[in-house]
């Protein structure tokens, strides 16, 4: 699948989108606290997209069975939502979300603490979400993927934490995952070079650990090797002629 340009009426679209994304991880922050179940946060996202007249991006691709994944303390990503997975106090709880728009996809994350929470996990969270504001600054025309990813892990070491090497951030479109895809650290030579009308979903997940992940049983959720904390951050960003536009973030 080749790199797509979107048109100015597809940037519109992808546009409203983001809007709508944010405001269901800005809804499901509000719903987030103890005693609720992995699965409750499932289904309040699916009613929240659904009310938008979405469709979740996520539930039934390639087999994934839910709407939201829900990944807590040493749940990188793609954890599913069960009855019996109850939130605790004092968990870090990755949320990805997707929905669809008329035809297009935008993809977010967050990572939140759920009530008192350490302070390696804060520690954790605030440099996984400012590693995605360092990587943005080189997501300009004229640059390459190279620089995104080279800036995210930089930030990322620098502060004592480790990048994931096995899962990556990808382009966005009229599908889920498109062409290119994009480390979060230093890949070989420099890559694409990126071109205004490019929509990218920047993604860095942090270990506080070492890189190494593996995957469960389930052939979804993947956990750090360690069980060290992750944390996850990511927005559908468009390239520009000028600054990056983040388009599924709250304004």
């Amino acid at each position: 699948m080749s790199v797509t340009i979107k048109t100015e009426k597809e940037i519109e679209l992808m546009r409203e989108a983001g809007k709508i994304l944010a405001i269901v991880h800005d809804e499901l922050e509000k719903f987030l606290r103890p005693g609720i179940s992995t699965l409750d946060i499932d289904k309040k996202g699916e009613e929240i997209i659904r009310s938008y007249d979405c469709i979740p991006s996520f539930l039934n691709y390639n087999g994934y069975p839910a709407s939201i994944c829900v990944s807590v303390n040493d749940e990188v990503v793609h954890g599913i939502p069960v009855a019996d997975r109850i939130i605790q106090e004092g968990d870090i709880v990755s949320l990805d979300a997707g929905v669809i728009y008329k035809g297009y996809h935008s993809d977010a994350a967050r990572t939140h603490g759920v009530g008192e929470i350490s302070q390696e996990a804060k520690h954790l969270m605030d440099v996984t979400k400012e590693s995605f504001f360092q990587g943005i600054k080189y997501a300009k025309e004229g640059n390459h993927l190279h620089d995104i990813s080279k800036a995210i892990q930089d930030y990322v070491e620098a502060n004592g934490c480790s990048v994931v090497r096995d899962l990556v951030g990808h382009g966005i479109g009229t599908n889920l995952h498109e062409e290119p895809q994009i480390p979060n650290f230093k890949p070989k030579g420099r890559g694409m070079k990126l071109q205004a009308g490019m929509t990218l979903a920047i993604e860095p997940m942090v270990n506080a650990g070492e890189y190494d992940v593996w995957w469960l049983e389930d052939d979804w959720t993947v956990v750090t090797k360690d069980s060290s904390l992750s944390a996850h951050y990511e927005n559908t960003i468009l390239i520009t002629h000028g600054e990056p536009e983040i388009l599924s973030i709250t304004r």
